[in-house]
């Protein structure tokens, strides 16, 4: 075949490439044995590697035990190419010694929502929004804090033997945003930033399984309460004009729900809205967190800079019902040297596409 008609595929590296406190390993890269990077909505970002420890070109022995390189507290950054995988610090150093194979060490490290981990409190907030919390609570734990949020101002939010993490999950869970980390910035937002990542099965997705279930949808869902300024019941329902345009012009769960069943209408019970507006927001995110998991799969598919959690996934190949766009929820970097560099994934969608 004439070279002109050849096609040239894409190059991508055979190994993820590591640094520590901002200096390239090329030792503990060459002696990685297995990787694993895991990311999702709801929790702090950890990777876990793991490299062999015995014997190199220059010395015999134990090779990472002087704590030099391999220490609590250094920052570790994973990149595959120039584009940044993971950045934490390493928060636990582990050693395997196993029967007729070489010693390992390994490192765990975790992004900075560490801090906020570690940190519990019991405390009120008075007449603060969402935004108010975060920047307050990423000035006490040393971060900057950049949040692009809009919501309107909680008459009280109680902060009751939590850590600081688990009650910013909890309020992003009631006012459907979410936080996390970049860098030494703690992000709010709707939404994570929406990069676009095209797979296709049989190529660069190799595997996939996904999901309908109407077992956990509703019709509609309510929150109520009471106004006390206004002496009256302060309640709202939320239902599909929530979802907006996310399921471009797919079929949603409530829609099937209705048709197939009957319509079904949950009442929240364990918050309490002070007002109408209040009231919206927590039904409208306790609507949207069941109607987006409608349709949920778990796949496999190439190492990706840009397949993180947050990313809208172009899935094509899977045919009528399941092609199109998913919001991913967690994402799993793995490497090894069997199986090389992959990314296992999880992610959802509101609607299933019309037969």
């Amino acid at each position: 075949m004439p070279a002109s008609n050849v096609a040239i595929l894409p190059s991508r590296p055979a190994r993820p490439t590591l640094e520590i406190d901002g200096t390239r390993q090329d030792q503990l890269e060459a002696s990685l044995q297995t990787m694993e990077i895991l990311d999702a909505v709801d929790s702090i970002a950890r990777a876990e590697l793991v490299f062999g420890n015995w014997g190199s070109a220059n010395s015999s022995g134990f090779q990472h035990f002087d704590r030099k390189t391999i220490e609590f507290g250094k920052s570790v950054t994973v990149k595959v190419g120039d584009a940044v995988l993971f950045e934490g610090r390493i928060s636990a150093i582990r050693a395997a010694y196993p029967d007729g194979a070489p010693p390992r060490v390994g490192l765990i490290a975790d992004d900075r929502l560490q801090d906020l981990r570690m940190t519990r409190r019991t405390r009120l907030f008075s007449a603060k929004s969402l935004g108010d919390i975060v920047r307050q609570i990423a000035g006490e734990q040393g971060l900057t804090a950049d949040v692009t949020l809009s919501s309107p101002a909680m008459k009280v939010a109680a902060q009751v033997n939590q850590s600081d993490l688990a009650f910013l999950f909890d309020l992003c869970r009631r006012e459907d945003a979410q936080i996390w980390i970049d860098g030494k910035k703690l992000r709010a937002a709707k939404s994570r930033p929406n990069d676009k990542v095209e797979l296709r099965w049989a190529g660069s997705l190799r595997e996939f399984h996904v999901e309908a279930d109407l077992a956990h949808q509703r019709s509609n869902v309510v929150a109520s309460g009471w106004d006390v300024g206004a002496k009256g019941a302060a309640s709202y329902s939320a239902g599909e004009s929530a979802l907006g345009s996310e399921t471009s012009g797919q079929d949603s769960g409530s829609k099937i729900l209705a048709s197939a069943f009957a319509r079904r209408v949950d009442t929240i019970a364990h918050r309490v809205p002070f007002d109408d507006q209040e009231a919206r927001a927590i039904a409208e995110a306790a609507y949207l967190q069941v109607a987006r998991r409608f349709v949920g799969g778990r796949g496999i598919a190439e190492t990706r800079p840009g397949l993180r959690v947050g990313a809208t996934l172009s899935l094509t190949g899977l045919g009528t019902l399941f092609d199109g766009d998913y919001r991913t929820t967690f994402v799993r970097h793995l490497f090894d040297a069997s199986e090389g560099q992959r990314s296992e994934f999880g992610c959802e969608r509101p609607g299933l596409g019309k037969p």
